[in-house]
């Protein structure tokens, strides 16, 4: 009795260690990942429009820019299908380790690139295939990240440990957005345009770095590894796992892709958009844009894991509701708050903007990865979640910035946000609550 009394309270503790290191390298991955890919869309609104793509009009070129920033969105699908095989097939931490490692190193290598100017055509080439690169190596990461915190971390608190990863999004954006913030203060608009812009690319080489050495430390899913184990005991054949996903779980694929739809597409309007429209529209600094959006990223990194432990109360249908509802509703208020050109007020409309948006993004990694079984789970949650990236997020701020270019006017901008938010909430309205789920019990058992 004495022994199992004082085994107890160090087996918990090691749990509890092991949760928090496991939280900690997807944190770390994902927001050097998503510092990485949202370089990119600050980039392309501020420096790329006439660095790679010059024009006469200063929207055209912004166009060009974000039309390159949507190829990175195609090639998601395919990361994610790649990655989902092999990750279901061979572990997730092999595959976290290595989208890491491709994403670093097409970012370094942007930070080197000739410009159109230096030698012409290429330039613009080269670019668009290291964004192809960032896309296909993102594709992977966020089903794995989000996988390996969801199958350490027990059913209890599943949607507070797994929201973490989550975070590393504000948490990259945070990071990129305050390098660019910094440099366009302390620099002139002439040495940022001409080599400035180059210093947060060529930073990554940095945050990869230790990102690998935080990822290179965590254990295997043990959630993968019993059913692995399973299958090699029971010997029977497996259908490659993307053809077993859409065999059997293809509306969950289907749900997946209407919970991303109005979160992916609010995100990159808040973030990417706000700062073409703040520029270019309201012809106000780029550093009271870039500032804003710092704001409202670091109260949006607090606060996604606090959503992600509310649907650990009440549910993950009840939170996803609440932020597509709300994001429906403040997709009107958002940009008539930003026409003030009060920098208090542009802060406060992407702030709540992104509140609502984290209620839908915190609860998602749990939701996500409950809907699927063990042996196919990185290949429903990633091709759902990439397919989702494409046609939501990464035409967003093309479609936005045609909407204005057209219309003259953020209205129509707002009736196409609040119509992805209204998506969004009828998925979350249809689909099964999935809160308290057993990740190890099969949703179809083999026959």
């Amino acid at each position: 009795m004495t022994t199992d009394t004082a085994t107890t309270p160090a087996s918990e503790d090691e749990r509890r260690t092991g949760i928090g290191r496991i939280v900690t390298a997807s944190l770390v991955g994902t927001t050097v990942e998503w510092y990485d890919f949202f370089l990119y869309g600050s980039a392309a609104a501020l420096v790329f429009n006439t660095a790679f793509f010059p024009a006469h009009d200063p929207l055209v070129g912004t166009l060009l820019a974000f039309a390159t920033y949507a190829i990175g969105f195609l090639a998601r699908p395919l990361g994610g299908l790649v990655f989902g095989h092999y990750g279901d097939r061979l572990g997730r931490k092999k595959l976290l380790v290595l989208s890491l490692l491709m994403m670093g190193a097409a970012t370094f290598a942007m930070g080197l690139l000739p410009t159109y100017a230096a030698i012409g055509v290429a330039a613009p080439i080269l670019l668009t295939l290291l964004r192809l690169v960032q896309g296909f190596a993102l594709g992977g990461e966020w089903g794995g990240a989000v996988l390996i915190v969801s199958e350490h971390g027990g059913e209890r608190h599943r949607g507070f440990w797994a929201s973490w990863p989550q975070a590393g999004a504000p948490g990259g954006n945070l990071l990129a957005t305050g390098v660019l913030a910094l440099l366009a203060v302390i620099q002139t608009e002439e040495a940022f345009l001409a080599w400035g812009w180059r210093i947060p690319f060529l930073l990554s080489g940095i945050l990869v770095l230790i990102g690998l050495w935080v990822r290179m430390t965590v254990s295997e899913s043990p959630v993968f590894l019993q059913a692995q184990a399973e299958s090699a005991a029971n010997g029977a054949k497996e259908k490659p796992p993307i053809v077993e996903v859409l065999r059997t779980g293809w509306r969950e694929v289907l749900g997946a892709i209407g919970l991303r739809f109005g979160e992916n597409i609010s995100y990159y309007i808040l973030t990417a958009f706000l700062l073409v429209y703040v520029t270019a529209q309201l012809e106000l600094s780029k550093s009271l844009a870039l500032n804003a959006v710092l704001i409202g990223s670091a109260i949006h990194f607090v606060t996604i894991p606090m959503w992600g432990a509310l649907s650990d109360r009440i549910g993950r249908r009840a939170v996803t509701l609440i932020g597509a509802i709300g994001m429906a509703a403040w997709a009107f208020a958002f940009f008539a708050l930003a026409d003030t050109g009060s920098f208090a007020v542009i802060c406060l409309s992407v702030t709540v903007g992104l509140l609502f948006h984290g209620a839908m993004y915190g609860p998602q990694a749990a939701f996500v990865s409950e809907l699927f079984d063990t042996k196919v789970r990185y290949s429903g949650a990633a091709i759902g979640s990439q397919l989702a990236s494409v046609i939501a997020g990464g035409l967003a701020p093309l479609i936005a910035v045609a909407l204005l270019n057209h219309f003259g006017s953020s209205v129509p901008v707002s009736v196409y946000l609040c119509g992805a938010a209204i998506v969004t909430a009828i998925a979350a309205a249809v689909i099964r609550e999935t809160r308290g789920r057993d990740l190890t019990v099969a949703i179809r058992p083999e026959r």
